[in-house]
């Protein structure tokens, strides 16, 4: 059962002329949950409305892995990270006996957990730095263009959920600002984020390693390093939400726990109707159901706040008709 704010409650008693419209979310089944996201957009942008909001203050904020695209069996970029691992251990022999690469080397899933996040962050600053942004770009673009994912057998950028897509559309469709706040890397992303969600580079927020510039043969670049600049995720969100757009959101969706403090910095001690909203992946036919004890996109924290915070849960197999594009 779906527990609404009273702010979410008060606007669904307005929502039926909105549904009677043409559908904006035609891949969400009817029920509460797409009742209160209309009913929300409605209130916060008709004119003369106690909720109405200007314009350029409609920020919404969305996280990426299991909100926007498929996060099981891992996140995306770690599948990418561990196939630079493979692609690169001609050059790095040592690796063979080097942990956390030999349980990379050797599909060792249980010494890689045990590797926890030290040993992954290691991982990623080995496979990840040491070339120009543009390098970089162009090594995932191609990794992208060729991998597919395990269970579906599909290009990773395929498996976006479309109702969320449509979300974005709806949001844009109503002047909002729409940002990706993800715990991923920052340069991963933004290649990508424009041709499959419409969200230009500028408007992705993500965790980064440090750059430096250098001039190489007269030609200026930047250069990664193997330093963690900034880890977007968790209590980082808030902060990269403030350096990167400088605007309070008045919607966050996540999926996990560490989306927990982006949804309280957008909507608790606000003095009018803001939207916080997780996605529970509740189907393991169409795609996976997982929650508290998940090693990736655990949501255990946050299924209890929702409740105590009146923000939506987003039932993936009971809210949406379908949940990849055809």
């Amino acid at each position: 059962m779906k527990i609404l704010s009273p702010t979410l409650a008060t606007v669904l008693l307005f929502a039926s002329p909105a549904l009677a419209q043409e559908d904006p979310l035609p891949s969400w089944n009817d029920g509460d949950t797409k009742t209160a996201i209309i009913s929300f957009v409605d209130s916060v942008t008709a004119e003369g409305s106690a909720a109405y909001v200007e314009a350029d203050g409609r920020i919404a904020t969305f996280d990426n892995d299991g909100t926007l695209w498929v996060e099981q069996p891992m996140y995306t970029q770690l599948a990418f990270a561990f196939d630079r691992v493979r692609a690169m251990a001609d050059e790095h022999p040592e690796w063979k006996t080097t942990q956390p690469f030999q349980a990379v080397l050797e599909d060792d899933m249980e010494t890689l957990g045990e590797a926890g996040e030290k040993g992954l962050l290691e991982i990623v600053a080995a496979t990840h730095s040491g070339m120009s942004t543009e390098d970089f770009e162009r090594t995932a673009m191609d990794w992208l263009a060729t991998a597919k994912h395990p269970k579906f057998d599909r290009p990773y950028t395929d498996l976006v959920y479309q109702p969320m897509i449509e979300l974005i559309d709806y949001l844009q469709d109503n002047d909002f600002k729409t940002f990706i706040v993800s715990g991923g890397g920052i340069e991963f992303m933004r290649p990508w984020t424009e041709e499959v969600y419409n969200i230009p580079p500028e408007q992705v927020v993500g965790s980064s390693i440090t750059t430096e510039f250098k001039l190489v043969d007269g030609m200026p670049m930047l250069m990664r390093t193997d330093k963690i600049d900034f880890i977007d995720d968790k209590a980082g969100k808030p902060v990269g939400i403030n350096s990167h757009i400088g605007r309070r959101p008045i919607a966050a969706f996540g999926n996990s726990d560490g989306d927990l403090e982006m949804l309280q910095y957008t909507t608790i001690g606000a003095d009018a109707p803001r939207l916080g909203a997780f996605v529970h992946h509740t189907d393991a036919d169409r795609e996976y159901a997982y929650d508290r004890k998940s090693p990736f996109g655990k949501l255990d924290k946050g299924l209890d706040a929702a409740a105590e915070n009146g923000w939506l849960l987003i039932d993936m197999k009971e809210d949406w008709k379908t949940v990849f594009p055809e």
